[in-house]
Formats: C-alpha cells, structure tokens, sequence
C-alpha cells in the first residue's frame, strides 16, 4: 500500500538553550538535532519509518542541504520527486517548556512544474496545504477516483477553503480555528459542510476534539507523558499525521478511531525526543507508548 505526501521542504535545526542571547551576546546550547522538516514531509518520513511505502513531492535545491535532504530521503526508502528551487528552506526551532519558537527562511519560487504521477498507483493522499496548485490538482484527482485524501491543517491559506472541498479526513490545528475566528466545535461542523467524512481539531496536550464515520464528536485525550520526559513537542502533530496515514494504508477497512489511538501514541513517542529524525518511532515504539500511558487515560 502506497501514499503519496505533497508539501514543503525544510532542513530543521532544533536547539535547546535555556536562554535566547540578544544583541552582541553569545551563548552555548545544551542539545542540538539537525533533520528534515515540514509537515507532509515529516509525515511522509513517519509513515515510511512505520513500514508504509511513501512518495513525496516536495521543493529540493541543488545544495549542499538539498543534498543532505536527498541523503535522508533514500536513508528511509522515501521516494521523491523533487520540483526544483534555487535555494534550501531553512527553520531554526527552539524548545522549551513544552512550547517551540521558530524561525523559517523559505524558497517557495520553483523553477520547473511538479511531476504528474498516475493516482491508481496510491491509496491514500496527505497534503499540508503548501504547493497549492499540485495539492488542489492531485486532492481533485484522488478524491474523484475514491482514493483517501488527507490534509493537515495547520493555518489558513489562500486555497483552503477550496482544498476542503476535496479532503476526506482534515486534521487541523487550533491555529487555523483562531485564524477562521471559529471554536473547535464550530471548526467541526464547518470540516463537515465542506464534505470531510472525518474532522478533528489538535490542542496539544488536550489531545484532540473530532467526530467519527457517523458524525459523532468525541475527544481523544493525549497520553499522559511526564513532563520531564517531554523535550521537543515540534513535529509531534506531523508524526502524528504520518501515523495515521501509515495506519490506514495497512488497514484501510478498521475504524478512524483506531487509526487515530495508533496516531496518538506515535505523537507521544516524539515529544520525548529532539528533532524529527530522532521522534520517528518504530510499531515496536508505538506498542510500549501504549503498554506504557494507554491506561492511564479514557481513550
């Protein structure tokens, strides 16, 4: 089973300071982790890590990060098909207390159109909503053909709206509640008048208030990690995507709250570890997530 990701592309530096140095100061780091990044490209990198096989396309640059980016690609057997830039985009991310600052500098002006790849060959799409031309063509094209289209929706865009029209299941953050000036439950009836057969909204460590095949909303309450155990929350919600992608493909026919309590623990995994690279956990990760917090809360 397939999925093919579609999103913008990031090369992460994610450092832990217990302070941030202003004007001439200088200061040291405790941690650092360099990795991929973006949301459907994160996610994309979940998935595959969790045994699905997954396409990705995504910006790539000609340099010296596009090539690091190329490396990790082929690391986890994600299979890119890159639409050129001039220059790598770049985010400088800063956790701390359970909360992350970020710094982006982005490239989105691409010299040459996306790849056009036969949709019969995947089953399940997942969109964050950037290359918006590629993502509305490809979300129209799987969605007429029957085949689960996903979008992580993490702040309003200019073909949101439009995109919703096309999605199956749309995930989306508090974020873009704040930004449409909607409550989560007004977020929900909004998913479903947009034809989303699955909606939810994620608030952290709140977990997630969403509705089910049959309409019904219900919250799924995050699993209770100890905040000492908590280092780098960022990314958590992209992992968390990729997971329930990687759920689906290998069982398309269980329930989306199933798929979401596997997506759930592979979130927890990550929050417990800096960097992407290092959050991605494996089915053996997710299965001590759950033996470990599963109890501990009504699921």
């Amino acid at each position: 089973m397939n999925g093919l990701f579609i999103g913008h592309t990031y090369i992460d530096v994610t450092m832990i300071a217990d302070r941030m140095p202003q004007g001439d100061e200088k200061d040291v780091a405790r941690d650092y982790a360099v990795s991929f990044g973006g949301n459907a490209v994160t996610a994309a990198f979940a998935a595959a890590r969790l045994g699905a096989r997954a396409d990705l396309i995504c910006p790539v640059a000609e340099d010296w990060l596009g090539h690091m980016f190329t490396h990790m690609a082929a690391t986890y057997r994600v299979r890119l098909h890159p639409v050129k830039v001039k220059r790598s985009s770049l985010s400088f991310i800063l956790p701390r207390e359970g909360k992350r600052a970020i710094l982006r500098a982005r490239d989105s002006n691409f010299s040459e159109d996306c790849a056009l790849l036969d949709p019969s060959r995947f089953q399940a799409l997942h969109l964050d909503g950037h290359m918006p031309e590629a993502a509305l063509h490809y979300a129209r094209s799987f969605r007429a053909r029957g085949i689960l289209t996903s979008l992580d929706g993490g702040g309003l865009r200019d073909n949101t709206e439009e995109l919703l029209g096309h999605i199956d299941v749309a995930v989306v953050a508090e974020r873009l509640c704040e930004q449409m000036n909607l409550s989560e439950e007004g977020m929900l009836d909004y998913l479903k008048s947009r034809g989303c057969r699955i909606g939810g909204v994620t608030s952290g460590e709140r977990g997630m208030l969403w509705y089910d095949e049959e309409g019904e909303v219900q919250r799924l309450k995050s699993l209770p990690v100890p905040s000492e155990k908590i280092i780098d929350t960022s990314g958590a919600g992209d992992v968390f995507h990729g997971a329930y992608v990687a759920s689906y493909l290998e069982r398309p026919q269980a329930r989306w709250r199933d798929h979401f309590l596997f997506a759930r623990a592979a979130s927890a995994y990550k929050i417990q570890h800096l960097g992407n690279e290092a959050g991605l956990p494996t089915q053996a990760d997710i299965e001590q997530m759950r033996a470990l917090y599963e109890s501990a809360v009504a699921s």
